[in-house]
């Protein structure tokens, strides 16, 4: 079953960097941002976890948790969180349980190929536990900010 706007959010667990795994229900009374990205280490989505990162205090501020998720390993994610300096989690999903689950896997192409791959997706989950906003097919410019706007409101 996949996530509908206005309905809660499914209780989810899943393996995060930090030896930390990610357990939704734990979550309530905080707002979650949960943001799909391709790949690590790409431009696009370097572009998009630095500004999640620039952003950080403003959200916690708002009472808000933010993941990163895309398919890559724990090993991955660590390297590319220490990299940049990430201060929130990055959520491994090789087998795109939570992919699946948000609906974020799409026909995707590239240089006249085409994959099956996660398209750029961000969700707000309010301190209820229901999922109160969405935006897919994310350009990064000033997506962190628009989130941070919508955090804010709740």
């Amino acid at each position: 079953m996949t996530v509908e706007l206005n309905q809660p959010v499914a209780d989810f667990t899943a393996e995060a960097t930090n030896e930390t795994t990610v357990n939704l229900a734990a979550l309530k009374g905080k707002n979650v941002v949960i943001y799909f990205y391709p790949k690590d280490n790409t431009p696009g989505c370097t572009t998009e976890g630095q500004d999640f990162r620039d952003h950080h205090a403003e959200f916690e501020a708002a009472n808000t948790v933010v993941f990163g998720v895309s398919r890559d390993s724990l090993r991955v994610h660590t390297n590319f969180k220490a990299k940049h300096e990430f201060p929130f989690e990055l959520i491994s999903d090789p087998e795109e349980a939570l992919c699946k689950h948000f609906d974020v896997i799409k026909l995707k192409k590239n240089y006249g190929r085409e994959y099956m791959g996660i398209e750029r997706s961000t969700f707000l989950i309010n301190a209820e536990g229901v999922l109160v906003q969405e935006w897919r097919k994310v350009k990064v410019k000033g997506h962190a900010a628009e989130v941070l706007e919508a955090a804010q409101a709740l």
